[in-house]
This record gives structure tokens, sequence and C-alpha cells, in this order.
């Protein structure tokens, strides 16, 4: 029988990455990083970092979830779990910590860190990618969700200086507290859930 957290929309999952990737907040970081490169090479560096952020997700979508299974635990638990730290995520986002990074220092290109890891593909994206992995068993349509996901940060953050002028950084982080409520939202279904199917699975 398929229940109500064995299966998830690919729009739902979709946004749910979106959401946790963060790219609106990622704005001023990749910005901050990439701010002493030409134009051109600010697009090389985000394709290229998208790129190795993505493939980071695929490899955790099909291994994450065995270091979860090797746990034993059971979907309404994965279910609890996701939507208290999705809850976290969200509550991160609307009211972020003042102790941010907004800067580092490099001797060349930035190369998989800090931007592929943890900027694009950080702890919040692979602990989603694995949680959903095992409630809902279907690796297709994450790897449908991861791409769709990982294209749009990647548009997003090619369109990173025009959106800064555009925005503004109230209007960068307005965005970004509405990203998170929205997200505060899917991580409650979630945590409700969990919660219900545990009650429903009890004798």
């Amino acid at each position: 029988m398929v229940t109500e957290t064995s299966t998830l929309s690919l729009y739902t999952t979709t946004i749910t990455l979106i959401l946790v990737m963060d790219p609106l907040g990622n704005i001023p970081l990749f910005m901050s990083i990439l701010k002493s490169y030409s134009s051109q090479k600010q697009a090389s560096i985000i394709i290229r970092e998208s790129i190795v952020a993505y493939c980071i997700l695929i490899l955790f979508l099909f291994l994450g979830k065995y270091i979860l299974q090797s746990f034993d635990m059971t979907l309404p638990a994965l279910s609890t779990s996701g939507g208290i730290i999705l809850f976290l995520i969200a509550l991160n986002m609307i009211f972020p910590s003042p102790h941010a990074i907004t800067s580092q220092t490099h001797t060349g290109p930035p190369f998989i860190v800090p931007l592929a890891i943890p900027f694009t593909a950080g702890p919040s994206a692979l602990t989603t990618v694995s949680l959903f992995a095992n409630t809902y068993h279907d690796p297709l349509r994450l790897c449908l969700a991861i791409t769709i996901a990982c294209v749009l940060f990647c548009g997003i953050m090619l369109c990173s200086r025009y959106l800064m002028t555009l925005l503004g950084d109230r209007g960068i982080t307005a965005m970004e507290r509405l990203m998170g409520m929205i997200l505060m939202t899917l991580a409650i279904q979630m945590l409700l859930s969990g919660i219900h199917e545990y009650w429903a699975a009890l004798p």
C-alpha cells in the first residue's frame, strides 16, 4: 500500500531542494568571493562549481541512503526527523546567524570549496537528498528533481549581478525570508505526516 510519506510529487521535491539550497541567500556570498573576476570568468566558475555540486548530490543520493539504512530507521522516523531538520533550516533562513561567512581569502579561483561545498551542496542539501532517498524510494524522480534544482540554482547565480542591482540587498533579504516561510510550511507538513504514520502503525 502506498502511504502519504512514500510518495512525493516532482514539483514538491524540486521546490524543497531549491529552498534548501537557498540560491537567493547565496548571491551575496558568491558575489563577495567572485568580485575580483571578470563577468566571463565568474560565469565559468559558477557553471563548473554547479556541475561539481550536482555530481556530489547525485552521488549522495545513491550512497547516503545506505548510511541511514544502517541504523534501521523507519519511514515515520525519517519523515519526522526530516521535518525537524527542514524546520531548523527554514528558521535559519528567516532569522539568519550574524556570524555567517561572507568572505573568503583565496590565492586563486575557488575550486569545490566553498562554492560547490558547502554553499551549493551543503549539509542541508545533502541531508535532504538522503532523507528523500530513504523515505520516497524514487531515484529517477529524485535525480530529475536534483537536476532541475541545480540548473535553476546555477541560472540564478549566473544572473546574480543583475538580481542584486534589480532587487538590492533588502529585496534579496525579503525574498530569502519568503523562501524560508515556504520551506517551514513544507517542513511542518512532513513532520505531521511522520507523526500521523507513526500513530497509524501503532497496534
